[in-house]
């Protein structure tokens, strides 16, 4: 049985015992290939799925699933979705009114070259890594694909489907310059394959990771300071926990109370968009079949809004924003798209401090009170001309930090966080400290 019919007799049988149901079917194809000493020396595919229920019983919240398609389980999951939610307390649930949403294909083929080709791409990036005699070891060298599908019905109208899918280049070189050693990576992400340049990626990579050979302590002191798009990335994630509608129910935003309210500086606007043309993570419609939609999230420094699925929207007494995110077999949550940080004028430092990475975010970082306290290492720039530095700490808080942005830069990366994908630019602030050497 497809997942069309599964959840079309689902839809069916539920009707017919007057339980309101949402039906959604998801499944994921991955394939990765590694390369080392200019072969691939590994290829692992994989594809998982299944049809997952949500279903609303006198109020309450049930779910169940199965990866298995055939009659006697698609029954079973439906009682069993009305079974949990008969012993669930909390009350007042409801499906949000559906309609048609349409079939959408988002990648086409995009990822339909034979697999010679891609194995030839990443051998092509191992061999050229490898070249570089600085490179000590690879730690790393794969092509990976990912393709996702959805499909969703419900008794409240909801009926349809999409696709979409990426693929990355990806590797992690070992390089030296003396005593100094440094390893890094850097990932290159695209929808088509046929547009990916494994040459290009290298060179990228051995720059990346090549600047900071030679690196010197950083001196103890006040910088001005630039944050490099990857380093964005990561305090973008940061800041999405406090912009969840699911964090705002549970009383764990920072940002509660403050709708409306300036929270950044006036440069800073971050929006959510799973419409975004050719976007890695865009999406017709969410898990709970609300149309998606543009959200705007932070509109010159002022919070506009929080991303709301249909339950935290009624917990919150806010609008769904169109942002549910699950998978068959998960439970209801909140997860933002492309989320991206709109172009500024560009920065400029001719004396600072280049932040390029931070290490340990997940543990020197407090998501609730925005305190971060973390390793990094960077670029000391004195009069225009730059050198690497480490063995520097940073300590600032999020929030105060975001009020400080004094320049946003031009030129976008994307770059995975969180599960979205978020838009990252370099961000400018005044003074920072930096406890150095």
């Amino acid at each position: 049985m497809t997942f069309e019919q599964a959840k079309t007799v689902l839809v069916q049988r539920a009707t017919e015992r007057g339980v309101e149901a949402e039906v959604l079917a998801t499944s994921g194809r991955e394939l990765t290939l590694s390369a080392a000493d200019g072969r691939v020396d590994e290829i692992t595919s994989a594809t998982r799925g299944g049809v997952g229920v949500r279903v609303v019983h006198e109020g309450r919240i049930g779910y169940a699933s199965s990866e298995a398609l055939d009659e006697a389980s698609l029954a079973w999951v439906l009682d069993e979705a009305i079974e949990n939610a008969a012993l669930q307390s909390a009350r007042g649930a409801v499906l949000v009114e559906g309609h048609a949403l349409g079939r959408s294909d988002l990648i086409g083929e995009g990822l339909s070259a034979p697999v010679e080709r891609k194995a030839e791409a990443v051998t092509t990036l191992e061999s050229a890594l490898s070249a570089d005699e600085r490179v000590d070891a690879i730690a790393f060298a794969r092509y990976s694909e990912s393709e996702s599908e959805a499909v969703l019905g419900s008794t409240r109208g909801a009926d349809g489907g999409y696709r979409n899918g990426y693929a990355m280049l990806m590797a992690s070189p070992i390089m030296r310059q003396g005593e100094s050693v440094k390893q890094g990576y850097e990932i290159d992400f695209g929808k088509e394959f046929h547009a990916m340049d494994p040459t290009r990626t290298s060179q990228r990579i051995l720059e990346k990771v090549g600047r900071h050979l030679g690196a010197t302590p950083l001196p103890t002191g006040r910088y001005a300071t630039v944050f490099e798009p990857e380093v964005v990335a990561t305090i973008l994630q940061l800041l999405l926990f406090s912009l969840s509608g699911k964090t705002l129910a549970e009383g764990k935003s920072r940002l509660a109370q403050r709708l409306g309210q300036p929270i950044a500086s006036e440069r800073f606007t971050l929006v959510d968009d799973p419409t975004l043309e050719n976007g890695l993570a865009s999406r017709p419609f969410d898990a709970e079949g609300t149309p998606a939609s543009r959200t705007v999230v932070i509109e010159r420094g002022v919070l506009r809004s929080f991303l709301h699925n249909s339950d935290t929207a009624r917990r919150t007494g806010q609008a769904n924003t169109g942002h549910a995110s699950r998978s068959y077999a998960s439970t209801l949550g909140v997860g933002a798209t492309n989320l991206m940080l709109e172009a500024g004028e560009g920065v400029v430092l001719d004396d600072g401090v280049i932040v390029t990475n931070l290490m340990g975010v997940h543990a020197g970082a407090n998501p609730i009170s925005g305190d971060v306290s973390v390793q990094g290492l960077g670029l000391r720039v004195e009069g225009g001309e730059s050198r690497p530095v480490e063995n520097f700490a940073l300590s600032f808080n999020l929030f105060r930090l975001l009020e400080r942005i004094e320049a946003v830069g031009a030129e976008v990366q994307w770059r995975p966080a969180g599960g979205a994908i978020v838009g990252a630019r370099s961000l400018q602030v005044d003074a920072l400290s930096f406890a150095g050497a």
